[in-house]
């Protein structure tokens, strides 16, 4: 049977300096964030993307901005979301388009960061016109990460308005950086298992042609993360001496039941195309997409999971792209980045990388 946490007992981990790594969190680039050498969101183009990571505690936010406005959509699988202006993406709903995309952690509290993330939209000239007024409307999700250090540090206005001011269009740091610096996995069984995650990219072209489908996706999840083209355990709830993976799913069904903190675990992202799709067919891109999480993913989209995914079409491409081949290539793209995040992913106090286990 799986070993579940006791209040007031030693952890089992193994401690930071078994990892090689130092027991307080530090930023530093070399340690905490690897920059893509493979396909980024950013290849989709007319966009942009920023971290903001916090130096006291593995926290922070990401933020997408968008050159031109997008057409976006969303798509929300777990039952325990942390969203903010997502009502409006419905496709019966006025506005059409958005100016940025919010991916934070802090929990609720994180949601202030899209606050700094108007700001810095409306300085710019960026938003939606009504009247003499401008208002850029910018989506946001969250995913815990209290449980990670201290919680009372947690991002803020100030924190997405800095993400804003860090955007890059290229070379997009991924691993324990923006949204995915306190992102942990494997936790079906209690944090004592768990094991450090992060953010992460990809994109793919269809073919000869222009078209380019990127996601960004933070991945917090309850469950383990696989290798989606040969099945093997990548991160996730680990054994007492923290040496190997138990298989969440197979303690499952040997009747292991889960011992997680309920919406405490979300994994949510961005997958984005340069084609030009209707808030409509963005809404099915942004469906299709969670077939990434799954392919990628086990258990997802729990009753303790709060998965969120947004869609957005740039419109730039000049080939008349197929709605199918968007949402499947988008799919693939999701499950690539959801890998990428994990290998990246560098340990912290407490909270072992795939790259520890691996021998990396």
């Amino acid at each position: 049977m799986v070993q579940r946490d006791k209040p007031g007992r030693r952890s089992f981990l193994r401690t930071a300096s078994s990892f090689g790594t130092a027991a307080a969190f530090r930023v530093a680039a070399s340690e905490r964030q690897t920059k893509a050498n493979h396909g980024c969101i950013t290849d989709v183009g007319n966009l942009r993307v920023g971290h903001f990571t916090h130096s006291e505690r593995p926290t922070g936010c990401t933020v997408v901005l968008f050159d031109q406005p997008a057409v976006a959509a969303v798509d929300v699988r777990g039952s325990a979301p942390g969203t903010r202006e997502t009502d409006l993406l419905n496709p019966v709903n006025t506005v059409q388009q958005v100016h940025a995309i919010l991916l934070t952690g802090g929990s609720a509290f994180g949601l202030d960061a899209a606050s700094g993330v108007m700001r810095y939209l409306e300085e710019h000239g960026m938003g939606f016109h009504a009247g003499s007024a401008i208002v850029p409307i910018v989506p946001a999700a969250v995913l815990f990460d209290l449980s990670v250090g201290n919680p009372k540090i947690r991002p803020n206005a100030d924190s997405g308005y800095k993400a804003c001011g860090a955007a890059v269009a290229s070379g997009v740091a991924e691993g324990c950086v923006g949204a995915g610096a306190g992102a942990t996995v494997g936790k079906l069984f209690g944090m004592r298992s768990a094991m450090k995650s992060g953010i992460g990219s990809a994109s793919i072209r269809i073919g000869g042609t222009d078209l380019v489908v990127g996601a960004l996706i933070a991945v917090n999840a309850i469950g383990d993360v696989l290798d989606h083209e040969t099945g093997k355990i990548l991160a996730g709830a680990r054994t007492r001496d923290g040496k190997e993976f138990l298989n969440s799913i197979s303690q499952l069904m040997k009747g292991s039941g889960a011992n997680a903190t309920p919406g405490a675990h979300s994994t949510i992202g961005l997958v984005a195309t340069n084609a030009a799709f209707t808030k409509t067919e963005a809404t099915k891109i942004a469906q299709m997409g969670h077939d990434g999480l799954a392919r990628s993913i086990n258990p997802i989209h729990t009753a303790m999971d709060g998965d969120t995914l947004f869609a957005a079409a740039t419109g730039t491409a000049k080939t008349k792209a197929d709605l199918t081949t968007v949402g499947a290539v988008g799919a693939e793209a999701v499950a690539q980045a959801v890998r990428n995040a994990v290998l990246a992913a560098t340990s912290v106090s407490g909270y072992p990388a795939h790259r520890d286990l691996a021998g990396t």
